[in-house]
């Protein structure tokens, strides 16, 4: 994969957008700095073959191009650790995303979860080298055997990595969790990951420092049972992400709170919380990126066009200092 490179030169139209790309994302995003952590998550539309062209036609398929892959590129660039749902069989993209980053940015990934609720998928994590590292720590999450002797696991197997960050190490578990015909469909699974990794938190002398977890939970709506059985684990939903349309469709009738990057701060009895994070400290300072007037300006796509070449979710992110 490490001969991936985008067609040269880079058309004089792409290297605008670019540029103006990275100005919105001047104004979105807090920069990096010596005593901060920067924590993304993006569900990226079926991230998997694109067509190695800058600007794909009408008869190419899939309809990405190397013009939105530099895209995506620039976005992840702005993270120290980016967690990616949707990333498929077919890894070509993402590779083709770490050219156009440049060698200092890796990626950790887990295997595709089989079977048709897989839906082909794997988890990744793309991390910039010089600013975080990872702790050794790597696994997929399953469930032990019920009661009975059946064992359940989860249409997408929930994917953890640790890393450190100026001596302070944090694990990230990223979940996309079934979408089902109904909400009462992704309830179980929901319920089941949330749980197993407030017990994870629990466990004493365990690998557990710092654990967030982060990706596409598929919430629908603020306080419904999907975000109640979420956040009855005492995992915190940050305040600053909460009125943050998490996709490109949303609007003041439809405002959905399918992504989240959220942490343990359990409630006590006096009603205050305590968060668990160790060394670092959440500087309530975060949010989505809203790419959609700054890419492929021109190109008169409407927004579901723009999903297939982008993405159909906006990512999320937020600040950490990291106090040691």
């Amino acid at each position: 994969m490490s001969d991936v490179r985008p067609p040269s030169p880079m058309p004089g139209h792409v290297a605008d957008d670019l540029a103006g790309l990275q100005a919105a994302l001047d104004e979105q995003v807090v920069a990096k700095s010596e005593g901060n952590l920067l924590i993304g998550t993006w569900n990226i539309r079926v991230l998997s073959s694109y067509t190695d062209k800058w600007t794909s036609e009408a008869g190419d398929s899939p309809k990405r191009d190397w013009h939105a892959l530099a895209a995506l590129a620039e976005v992840i660039r702005r993270f120290d650790v980016t967690a990616i749902q949707e990333v498929r069989r077919d890894t070509s993209a993402l590779f083709a995303v770490l050219a156009l980053l440049g060698e200092d940015y890796r990626v950790i990934a887990s295997d595709v979860t089989e079977g048709d609720q897989g839906n082909d998928e794997r988890l990744a994590y793309v991390y910039d080298s010089t600013r975080v590292q990872p702790s050794g720590l790597v696994g997929e999450i399953v469930l032990p055997p019920q009661a009975d002797g059946e064992v359940k696991q989860f249409a997408r197997t929930p994917y953890a990595a640790g890393f450190v960050r100026g001596g302070v190490e944090f694990i990230l578990t990223t979940v996309h969790v079934l979408w089902g015909k109904r909400p009462e469909d992704r309830l179980p699974e929901l319920t089941a990951f949330a749980e197993w990794m407030r017990s994870w938190a629990d466990r004493p002398k365990d690998w557990n420092r710092n654990l967030m977890v982060l990706g596409d939970f598929n919430i629908d709506r603020h306080e419904d049972p999907l975000w109640q059985a979420f956040f009855a684990t005492g995992l915190y939903p940050p305040a600053v992400l909460h009125d943050v349309p998490r996709t490109i469709f949303d609007d003041d009738h439809e405002h959905h709170f399918y992504d989240q990057i959220s942490w343990f701060s359990p409630t006590l009895a006096d009603g205050r919380t305590v968060s668990r994070l160790e060394g670092l400290e959440f500087t309530q300072t975060g949010g989505n990126v809203d790419f959609v007037p700054h890419v492929l300006t021109g190109s008169d796509l409407t927004r579901s066009q723009m999903s297939w070449r982008i993405s159909d979710h906006y990512p999320l992110w937020l600040e950490f200092d990291v106090t040691g």
